[in-house]
């Protein structure tokens, strides 16, 4: 699927007609009476109608049949997807998880909403305010089955596994060291190619978008021609068998059925669109004189809360990098904080844990956990030779950081057998350093004030 096409641009206003049927975006209007070779004119709106321009979001779909055309819904088993924070008991200790498990095809056929789990979560689907943090691990495709999510946007991070997302748009691949996002309401089928494993971010209440930048200028981090959002592309199926569309609804799982593929649109035209986006083309920011900038300014998207300056979530990654700070620890620092930070990797080992921490699994440092660098980390660095060094070649980490106090499900802390419960010990080695005798050299001062 190498040859498959895109648009360039990150919130563009968008028109793609399949070049199958040329013509079939209508010319001048959204709903004319009679759309070009007998289709539906159907509207996708993100927004509500009235939302000021900036933040108005909208596509106009014009399809074989209208996605009405279904049986009822009905209620279908939500495996380990779940809404119930409140399962087991808060834990505010340190969290890391082992890379988690994919099942063999072998053993058992899983898809990717049967491979759904929730890790943690906070808020309410019902009154659109919260975000859910979820794995996925499959190894099968999705067939004449599609998910349409209700609740919220879905931030896919493949970690394993490249996959194919087939959406009403057209369609993606998407591969280990790229996301994607699927936004609310629109419907999708993922094809995998053997064991796959990723993550999630699910928020409910807000769209993701790019930060500002503020002092940066116009230029840096994610850079809006960079994303991709895919062309149209469609499919005149009748399925005799039925096609199943499962919807995500309040944080239950429904289904229903119906006799054609919902994959039947034909043209579009708008700014409300699934899109994907390589984590190596992002332009880092980094301190180039002494101390730390704070790791917000590796942000690639956010999802704003009310609050100014306040995120819902974001997603922040770590890549590769030269790290040239003068009189600097330049790991991480320890750390409390009033955000949840939960984290992944993608690949490699990440700067501050290089062991324990391993590609497919996670950490979670809840709100003002203490966190930071292991023994090893913490006495390496501060003896090092402050040279210019490449940080993170060949590592990929990201963090989900959101201002929601996260609770963890029962499927994380106890069912997925994939906790370990020895990750407070890489602290245990920190030994005192102090010496209350100690004085500074004649040098010290000048030293450090070069």
């Amino acid at each position: 699927m190498s040859g498959l096409k895109y648009l360039s641009g990150f919130g563009n206003e968008f028109s793609s007609e399949d070049p199958r049927c040329p013509g079939s975006l209508p010319e001048g209007q959204n709903n004319p009476q009679v759309c070009p070779y007998g289709l539906y004119a159907e509207q996708l709106s993100g927004s509500a109608f009235t939302c000021p321009r900036p933040t108005n979001k909208r596509s106009w779909l014009y399809r074989i049949l209208p996605s009405v055309r279904h049986k009822p819904y009905t209620a279908m088993h939500c495996g380990n997807l779940t809404e119930k924070w409140d399962e087991v008991e808060p834990d505010p200790n340190q969290l890391r998880w082992m890379p988690f498990t994919i099942p063999k095809s072998s053993e058992k056929k899983v898809d990717f909403v049967t491979g759904l789990h929730t890790l943690c979560g906070a808020g309410d689907t019902k009154s659109r305010n919260g975000i859910g943090i979820h794995m996925f691990t499959c190894n099968t495709s999705m067939v004449d089955r599609c998910f349409n999510n209700s609740d919220g946007d879905f931030l896919i991070v493949p970690q394993q596994g490249e996959i194919l997302i087939t959406t009403e748009f057209g369609k993606m691949m998407v591969e280990p060291n790229e996301i994607c996002v699927i936004q609310q309401g629109m419907r999708f089928s993922v094809n995998v190619f053997g064991e796959t494993r990723g993550y999630v971010l699910e928020v409910y209440g807000a769209h993701f978008e790019l930060p500002d930048l503020g002092p940066i200028g116009a230029n840096g981090l994610a850079n809006p021609r960079d994303f991709l959002t895919p062309v149209a592309w469609y499919e005149d199926r009748e399925v005799a068998t039925g096609y199943t569309v499962i919807n995500k609804y309040q944080g239950k799982l429904f289904s229903s059925q119906q006799s054609f593929s919902p994959f039947n649109v034909v043209a579009w035209h708008g700014n409300y669109t699934p899109y994907k986006y390589n984590l190596d083309n992002f332009m880092v920011i980094n301190c180039v004189a002494f101390d730390h900038a704070d790791p917000s300014i590796f942000t690639v998207l956010t999802a704003k809360s009310s609050r100014p300056g306040v995120a819902m979530a974001d997603f922040v990654i770590f890549p590769p990098r030269w790290g040239v700070a003068d009189h600097t620890f330049r790991p991480p620092y320890y750390h409390r904080n009033c955000m949840s930070e939960f984290m992944g990797l993608i690949k490699g080992h990440y700067e501050a844990k290089e062991e324990g921490f391993q590609p497919g699994g996670g950490t979670l440092h809840s709100m003002m956990t203490p966190h930071g660098p292991d023994r090893d980390c913490f006495e390496k660095s501060s003896t090092a030779l402050l040279k210019p060094e490449r940080v993170a070649d060949g590592t990929m980490a990201f963090m989900f950081e959101s201002s929601f106090s996260m609770a963890v499900t029962k499927w994380g802390l106890e069912t997925c057998q994939r906790l370990d419960k020895s990750y407070y010990q890489c602290w245990e080695p920190l030994r005192k350093h102090f010496d209350p005798n100690w004085r500074p050299s004649k040098h010290y001062w000048t030293k450090v004030n070069e």
